[in-house]
């Protein structure tokens, strides 16, 4: 029987490829069986290793290292010691303003009010259970009529107010709009007299030579203060 030659010669060809593949594998695992030799498995907290060689090289360098509860207590206590200095000195920069602008205002005479004009006759006043509301004085500003106002309680027992409820009306029973500055909330038994403002447009007084004010108390509404025909004319 005649061998094929082909046959052969692939035969050969596959036995050195296995036998390539097989030598290069066994070479591999030889170099790397010697390039791991030494090598030991990781520790598995590795922040043990640092704490521990943070402590050798401190103890080689000589360095004392502190502690976490005495750095924050150190610095929160220089924390605490500059901002008690610094309202100190908040302290002591806003009296010495305020004596300044004590000073400044005694020695200064307050401003002239244009067409300023004090009524005779005044005070009007209303007292209704203990409760007083009296319009000292009246005077034109700009374009407002500004209406001095004193409220005191002398009665047993704390009276609460409500602004927006003040009725104001001239003498022909038009309701006026107005708005107030700096009168009490509340005034308890007893208590100083309070001072405010009642703010009228002159926009709204071409005609008008009289008005009255109308006041209760809320919620209760136990009082009704009435102080009537306030003589406004210019």
């Amino acid at each position: 029987m005649k061998v094929n030659s082909t046959a052969i010669l692939t035969l050969i060809l596959l036995v050195l490829m296995l036998g390539a593949g097989s030598v290069s594998a066994f070479l591999g695992f030889e170099m790397g069986t010697s390039a791991l030799r030494g090598v030991t498995t990781p520790d598995g907290r590795p922040t043990n290793k640092f704490i521990s060689s943070r402590s050798n090289n401190s103890q080689q360098l000589g360095v004392v290292l502190l502690k976490e509860d005495e750095i924050l207590k150190t610095v929160q206590a220089r924390i605490d010691g500059k901002t008690k200095a610094a309202k100190s000195g908040k302290l002591d920069e806003d009296d010495q303003e305020a004596r300044t602008s004590r000073q400044r205002s005694s020695k200064e005479k307050p401003p002239s009010v244009v067409a300023e004009k004090l009524q005779p006759g005044f005070p009007v006043v209303a007292e209704s259970q203990g409760v007083t509301f009296a319009v000292q004085s009246v005077r034109y500003s700009g374009g407002d009529l500004l209406m001095r106002v004193n409220m005191q309680n002398k009665g047993n027992d704390s009276v609460r107010f409500l602004y927006s409820f003040l009725d104001v009306r001239d003498e022909k029973g038009r309701t006026l709009s107005a708005t107030t500055e700096g009168l009490p909330t509340e005034l308890d038994p007893e208590s100083p007299i309070a001072s405010g403002t009642v703010i009228i447009p002159t926009a709204l007084l071409d005609d008008v030579n009289r008005i009255s004010l109308s006041l209760t108390d809320y919620p209760a509404q136990r009082l009704k203060l009435e102080v009537l025909n306030i003589p406004v004319e210019r």
